[in-house]
């Protein structure tokens, strides 16, 4: 199933703060799992985003890893949510 950008992100904005977890290819080529939520603010530090101008990455907060990270819409091949798996790739 291709999906656009604009679909992805609603697709995940639509977990509204909630788990979920996919599956998508690093910058360096690695392949990656995360399980992450959105809406985290309990460990930001001040400053600014640095990636928030890059219309392909969500930042989501990883709760395996204790961090924030990028998720880029364009690698993501699995989303996982409220017990549906969606192959994008």
């Amino acid at each position: 199933m291709q999906m656009t950008q604009d679909e992805l992100r609603a697709m995940i904005q639509s977990t509204n703060g909630k788990m979920f977890s996919c599956s998508f290819t690093k910058a360096n080529g690695q392949k990656r799992k995360l399980t992450g939520r959105l809406n985290v603010v309990k460990h930001l530090r001040g400053g600014h985003s640095t990636t928030a101008h890059k219309s392909n990455l969500v930042t989501v907060y990883d709760v395996n890893a204790a961090g924030y990270r990028n998720l880029n819409l364009d690698t993501l091949e699995t989303f996982t949510f409220g017990g549906k798996t969606y192959n994008l790739r």
